[in-house]
């Protein structure tokens, strides 16, 4: 296992995450309060704004795994 790069990635990770997600839940507390759709709505749609977050994370994953392989390849052993 290549701790180095999964240290790489995760502290990415959680940079890129925290603004992410806070973006998310900031969009849908404003758009609830700008079209004045009330709390329920408002929570609804953070949550589905979460969503789309939590995907943009797996794929930036994805993608960052794929540049920085955290395992050993079997033809470096």
């Amino acid at each position: 296992m290549n701790t180095r790069n999964l240290i790489t990635i995760v502290s990415m990770m959680v940079l890129v995450g925290t603004e992410v997600f806070a973006a998310a839940i900031a969009s849908g507390w404003a758009l609830a309060g700008l079209f004045e759709l009330g709390d329920r709505v408002g929570h609804v749609l953070m949550g589905l704004f979460s969503l789309l977050a939590a995907w943009i994370m797996l794929q930036l994953w994805r993608r960052a795994v794929s540049i920085e392989p955290i395992r050993a390849s079997a033809a470096r052993r």
